[in-house]
């Protein structure tokens, strides 16, 4: 590929960033209204400690570019010169014909970076970059006078080579969509009583694992009015942005916004246009060489029919028409994609995991929705709509299990079962989700008795629980759906800052 003319080349990186000449971020690239990460991000790029670039994982319509947008106007407002800050899109088709160093040299160059007063590098789908993980290596050891923090939707970051480029130089953000907790945040204004009854505020209640702000939760309490309406809207929207925007006000001029059936059919649009889509026939092609992306539409397609059930690799082969190896190969491109994901089996010793039995989720339960372009049919369908609530749960603990480096399982051994085992060494839980307060037990129980390290963390789960605490060896706490969700929204904020080392 031929390489661009340098009047070219310059006026690309000039339009791509409007800084230079402002001295500021244009507010529609970078709304008010901010992701946890890009609160945090900015922070950790001027510390530096320990000395690592940034990769911002996760999938799209997620916020990524909107959080490296965030994250300039952060770096300019605390004193960064423009001058050093430098937003290169890596698949705008000018800068796709260059090399990455050449860019980097560019901006190293222009604002004479030096160690002390480093350029601060915002790529933007980074991986579109040819050889980008050996460059990131390169100014890492060569110790380029450079900071960076780039996006990805792919995660070609994965592959075996590259894991072992970024070891020691960068670092995986991954950014998820929304939780109940931020989505509350966003709609409604009212912190410090979200436990009806009580003024608790939940951000506050956070305590070090997710068993003990669960614990610290009074018995009898559940969650404000407004986290019903919200999780249903999240439910029906998925956690992202622009869709929870609609979600909160869709402009209507009463405030309430959308109608849930007008949500729902935008938002499965929108989602199965971009997020599955462009996942399918863009992303997973460009990192990893698929040559058959309607065969990962239909695996999509089945698992998307089949979530929170236990997969069977041979049978779904045989429906498709392919091998298990192939099946394996094109699941492990979707997880990857941040489409879909799985839990084993859990087993209480590592060596026992397997991947017989595994359960398998989408990343957010609206994706699910547009992949089978389900219309207005979760509105209507209770065993649906449960299905989207354990989906929920499931994706929530996924995200927190990421921030802290956790272990995500459910358990199944006989005619047993417990939906959601979240393995913190400090505070073990299992999760029984339910719509019904009648729900058996009975796989709780069996647990405890096999496992006695969740005798104090195990409880069913459903929308109209109220809190109360496992009181004996063989007991079993309740609590609300919401209550469930909003900690573990609060929690993964606080692991992520932490991580970051952000806080004060």
């Amino acid at each position: 590929m031929s390489k661009s003319s340098p009047e070219d080349l310059l006026r690309v990186i000039y339009e791509q960033n409007p800084w230079r000449t402002t001295g500021k971020v244009p507010r529609t690239l970078a709304p008010p209204i901010e992701r946890p990460l890009a609160q945090v991000l900015w922070e950790r790029l001027l510390k530096d400690i320990p000395r690592r670039y940034q990769l911002i994982l996760g999938p799209r319509r997620v916020g990524k570019t909107t959080v490296l947008y965030q994250t300039v106007a952060h770096l300019l407002t605390n004193g960064v010169d423009s001058s050093r800050v430098w937003w290169l899109r890596l698949d705008h088709p000018i800068l796709l014909r260059e090399e990455l160093g050449d860019l980097i040299e560019i901006a190293v160059e222009s604002c004479r970076a030096t160690a002390e007063r480093p350029a601060f590098l915002m790529l933007d789908e980074l991986v579109y970059a040819e050889s980008w993980d050996m460059w990131l290596k390169t100014f890492y050891d060569e110790r380029w006078p450079v900071q960076i923090a780039a996006t990805s939707s792919a995660t070609a970051a994965l592959h075996r080579g590259r894991v072992e480029s970024g070891i020691g130089r960068w670092e995986e953000q991954h950014l998820t969509p929304y939780s109940l907790t931020e989505y509350l945040d966003i709609a409604d204004p009212r912190p410090a009583s979200l436990l009806s009854g009580t003024d608790i505020d939940w951000h506050n209640l956070v305590a070090p694992t997710l068993l003990q702000t669960i614990s610290d939760m009074p018995s009898g309490s559940s969650p404000f009015a407004e986290s019903s309406k919200g999780r249903s809207r999240l439910l029906l929207a998925g956690g992202f942005p622009e869709l929870i925007n609609l979600a909160v006000t869709g402009g209507g001029s009463d405030g309430d916004g959308y109608s849930d059936d007008d949500l729902l059919l935008v938002s499965q649009k929108v989602l199965r246009d971009d997020a599955v889509e462009r996942a399918l026939y863009k992303d997973i092609p460009q990192s990893f060489g698929v040559d058959n992306p309607m065969m990962l539409e239909r695996l999509l397609y089945v698992l998307a029919d089949r979530v929170s059930g236990i997969l069977s690799p041979s049978n779904i082969g045989r429906d498709l028409g392919i091998t298990v190896p192939t099946f394996e190969r094109y699941l492990s491109y979707l997880e990857q994609a941040f489409l879909v994901f799985t839990l084993a089996n859990y087993s209480g010793s590592e060596s026992k995991v397997q991947r017989r039995g595994r359960k398998v989720y989408f990343v957010d339960g609206a994706v699910r929705n547009a992949a089978l372009q389900r219309g207005l049919a979760p509105l209507d369908d209770p065993a649906e709509m449960g299905l989207l609530l354990e989906n929920l749960v499931a994706a929530s603990l996924h995200t927190l299990a990421k921030q802290n480096g956790v272990r995500l399982y459910h358990w199944r051994e006989g005619n047993r079962e417990v939906d959601l085992i979240y393995d913190d060494p400090n505070g073990p839980l299992a999760f029984e989700i339910t719509s019904s307060t009648r729900h058996s037990r009975a796989g709780l129980r069996a647990l405890c008795s096999r496992y006695r390290q969740f005798r104090d963390g195990c409880y069913l789960v459903a929308p109209n629980l109220v809190m109360s605490h496992p009181n004996t060896q063989r007991g079993i706490g309740t609590m609300s759906l919401d209550s469930l969700l909003i900690s573990i929204g609060a929690q993964a904020h606080q692991a992520m800052t932490k991580r970051l080392a952000a806080m004060p």
